[in-house]
C-alpha cells in the first residue's frame, strides 16, 4: 500500500488550487490588495499642476529621480499621496532594529516575545511617521521652488499651507500603505512590504520594454545591444535562482534511544543554512538608506540656485557615480550580515540540537556547536553578501554606461525574482497543507468505517 507521503506527492499539483478554499481566499485578498495599491498610486497631491510636473520630470530622465521613481511603482512621477511608497517605513524598521543590539532596553523587549514585538512594530511606525514628515518637507518646498526659473511652477498656491497639507498627505498614503502590507502577510500570500515594492516595479516593466523596442526602432540603441540585454537580463533571472536555491547541509546526528522495551536506531538529517540568508532585504535596506537622503536634496534643490554642498551630494549620489556605488556595496554588505545574525541565533540553535539529543559529527554539542555554526555561517555569508554586490553592482554599472533604464539592472532583477520565488514557496506550502488535511480526513474515515 502507499505511504501517505507517495500518496501525497501524486496528488501534488496546481489542480488541487480548485479544492484549496482557503489559499484561494489568500490569493484573492493579496490580487486585490495589490490593485488597491495601484490604484492609491494614481491619486495626487493636492495643489499641484500636472501638466508642469511633467514638463519638469522630462527635463531630468535620467537622473536619480528616475530611480527613486522606479521603487514607487511610477508614484513619485505622478507625485500621488504614495509618492514616497514604503521607503521611510523600511528605513525606520532598520533604524529599529540597529537600536535593539545597540540599546539593552530595546533589546530586552525584543526577547518579550509577541508583546516586545508589537511594543517595536509601534516605534517603527513613530519612525516612519518622522522620517516621512522630513521627506515630505523636503519635497514641498523643492517643488515649490522647481520650474520657477523657466516660468512654470508645478505648484499651483505655494505656501506654508500646501507644505502642510502635502506633509500629511504623504504621512497617510505611507502609512496606508504600511497597514496594507500587514493586512497582506497576515490575510493574504508572501511578505506584503516586499509584494508592495515588487508591484511598484513590474508595474513599469512593460512601459520599459516597449521604451527599449522604440530606441531600438528610432536607431537610439541597435539591435544588437537590445539582444545583449534581453539576454543578460534572463542569464541575471538563472543566476539569482541558483543562488537563492544554494545551501549549506549540516549534517545533524541524533543517538540511539531506547523506549521501554524497544531499541530505536539512530536517525539522521541535515540543517540547512541558506547561501543568501539575508535575501532580497539586504539590498532594500541599502537602497532605502541612500534614497532617503537622495530624495530631500534631489527636491531641495531643484528651485534657483543651489549652495556647492548640495551640488556636491546630488552629483556624488547619482545613479551609478562611484561613491554611490561605493556606499551602496557597503550597505548590502553590511546588511547581509546584520540581517543574517538577526535570523539566525548559532547559540540558541545549539542549544535546541542538544535538548533533543542532536549533534554534529566531530563537534562537542554546547558552544562548541555555537561556534561552529558560527564560523560556517560567517563564510557563506561572505560568498552571499559578494553575490548580491555583484548582481546589483555590476548591470547597475553597466546600465548606467548605456542609458538602459533602471528596471532591467540588477537590483530591480533580484527584487522581483526573490519575492516572486517566495510567495510560489508560500502557496506550495499552502497546497502541501491542504493536502495534509485531506490525507488525514480520509484516514479518519477509514478509521471510522471499521
Amino acid at each position: 500500500m502507499a505511504s501517505a507521503a507517495d500518496q501525497l506527492a501524486s496528488n501534488f499539483s496546481f489542480a488541487n488550487f480548485s479544492k484549496a478554499t482557503e489559499l484561494k481566499k489568500r490569493l484573492w485578498f493579496t490580487l486585490g490588495a495589490l490593485i488597491v495599491f495601484r490604484l492609491v498610486s494614481f491619486v495626487p497631491l493636492p495643489g499641484i499642476d500636472p501638466v508642469a510636473l511633467e514638463q519638469l520630470f522630462n527635463q531630468t530622465r535620467g537622473g536619480a529621480l528616475d530611480f527613486i521613481n522606479m521603487f514607487s511603482g511610477g508614484a513619485l512621477h505622478r507625485m500621488s499621496i504614495t509618492a514616497l511608497n514604503i521607503m521611510p517605513y523600511i528605513t525606520a524598521s532598520i533604524v529599529v532594529q540597529l537600536m535593539t543590539s545597540l540599546s539593552p532596553t530595546l533589546g530586552a523587549l525584543k526577547k518579550e516575545g509577541e508583546s516586545g514585538r508589537k511594543k517595536l512594530n509601534q516605534y517603527t511606525r513613530y519612525g516612519t511617521v518622522f522620517l516621512t514628515a522630513i521627506q515630505g518637507y523636503g519635497i514641498a518646498v523643492g517643488l515649490e521652488g522647481w520650474g520657477a526659473a523657466q516660468g512654470m511652477g508645478a505648484v499651483i498656491d505655494p505656501g506654508m499651507f500646501f507644505r502642510i497639507t502635502t506633509v500629511i498627505t504623504l504621512i497617510g498614503g505611507t502609512m496606508f500603505l504600511v497597514w496594507l502590507g500587514e493586512q497582506i502577510t497576515s490575510r493574504g500570500i508572501g511578505n506584503g512590504i516586499s509584494l508592495i515594492i515588487m508591484a511598484g516595479i513590474v508595474a513599469a516593466l512593460p512601459s520599459a520594454l516597449a521604451n527599449l523596442f522604440e530606441q531600438g526602432r528610432t536607431g537610439a540603441i541597435s539591435t544588437i545591444l537590445i539582444l545583449v540585454i534581453v539576454l543578460g537580463a534572463l542569464a541575471v533571472i538563472a543566476f539569482i535562482c541558483f543562488m537563492e536555491r544554494a545551501q549549506r547541509r549540516i549534517l545533524i546526528q541524533y543517538p540511539k534511544r531506547q523506549v521501554g522495551n524497544r531499541m530505536f536506531q539512530g536517525d539522521s538529517s541535515h540543517l540547512p543554512l541558506k547561501l543568501n540568508t539575508a535575501g532580497v532585504i539586504a539590498p532594500i535596506f541599502a537602497s532605502s538608506l541612500l534614497l532617503m537622503p537622495l530624495t530631500i536634496a534631489q527636491f531641495s534643490g531643484q528651485g534657483g540656485a543651489q549652495p556647492d554642498w548640495l551640488i556636491a551630494v546630488t552629483t556624488s549620489l547619482q545613479h551609478g557615480a562611484p561613491l554611490y556605488m561605493g556606499l551602496y556595496a557597503a550597505g548590502i554588505i553590511f546588511f547581509s550580515f546584520f540581517y543574517t545574525a538577526v535570523v539566525f541565533n548559532p547559540e540558541e540553535t545549539a542549544e535546541n540540537l542538544k535538548k533533543h539529543g542532536g549533534f554534529i559529527p566531530g563537534i562537542r554539542p554546547g558552544q562548541r556547536t555555537a561556534d561552529y555554526l558560527d564560523y560556517v555561517l560567517t563564510r557563506i555569508t561572505v560568498i552571499g553578501a559578494a553575490y548580491l554586490v555583484l548582481i546589483c553592482l555590476l548591470p547597475e554599472f553597466l546600465i548606467s554606461e548605456l542609458a538602459v533604464p533602471f528596471y532591467f539592472g540588477g537590483t530591480s532583477l533580484l527584487i522581483v525574482v526573490n519575492v516572486t520565488m517566495d510567495t510560489v514557496t508560500q502557496i506550495q506550502s499552502h497546497l502541501l497543507a491542504h493536502q495534509y488535511e485531506g490525507l488525514i480526513k480520509k484516514a479518519k474515515l477509514r478509521g471510522g468505517r471499521r
